[in-house]
């Protein structure tokens, strides 16, 4: 201390420097503060998604748990739909009338079991415009009913899984050239159904094939 301080300037000078000490010490606290703020968010926002992830892969393991069960069930109902489409319904004949009626009862029974389970039939109706992702061209033939590139007949009908395509609906499609209603079709949609092979191999968009 030189003669010019005075013991009361000591104290304030440090004083003063105690002070700035502990500012820089309160700011560091809060920049670590606001860091482990961001990282509890960050871990939480990770640990939301894996939650969710998670969820998503179990819903998805109990909804499709059936596929192959189910696929396994299709050719049941294409019989029992052969079996109504064609069942002699005139027919005069108490006994086969009511065995018709029963057939007609299993298959719709059928079908709501499908729907209960989340088992969706694909089954467009004519004039209906082809689409790759449900459907597989099969054959194609000149129509003056359904315009160029629209569904003519089903010849068997598709299903989806919960939005999951399980068998795509076999279908004649209208080829180019029909005079259906609305038949005229731009050059760019010539080929209504490009990319699809219509020789029932490889059209229909992708489906799975293994449960």
């Amino acid at each position: 201390m030189t003669d010019e301080q005075t013991p009361a300037e000591d104290v304030a000078f440090e004083g003063a420097e105690d002070f700035g000490d502990a500012s820089q010490e309160i700011a560091a606290l809060q920049l670590e503060v606001a860091a482990l703020k961001e990282q509890a968010l960050r871990y939480a926002a990770e640990a939301e998604n894996t939650k969710r992830r998670a969820e998503r892969e179990m819903n998805d393991a109990r909804a499709y748990a059936i596929q192959k069960f189910a696929r396994d069930l299709l050719g049941v109902a294409d019989n029992l739909s052969r079996a109504t489409a064609h069942s002699p319904k005139d027919s005069a004949d108490a006994s086969v009338k009511n065995f018709i009626v029963g057939v007609e009862m299993t298959e719709k029974e059928l079908q709501g079991a499908f729907e209960r389970n989340g088992l969706k039939k694909i089954d467009p109706a004519q004039g209906e415009k082809f689409d790759p992702h449900l459907h597989q061209a099969v054959m194609e033939q000149p129509s003056t009913e359904v315009a160029a590139g629209g569904v003519i007949t089903v010849l068997q009908a598709g299903y989806e899984l919960m939005g999951r395509l399980v068998r795509p609906a076999m279908v004649a499609v209208a080829a180019k050239g029909s005079t259906g209603p609305g038949g005229e079709q731009p050059a760019a949609s010539a080929n209504p159904y490009a990319g699809a092979n219509t020789d029932g191999e490889g059209s229909g968009g992708s489906f799975d094939t293994k449960a």
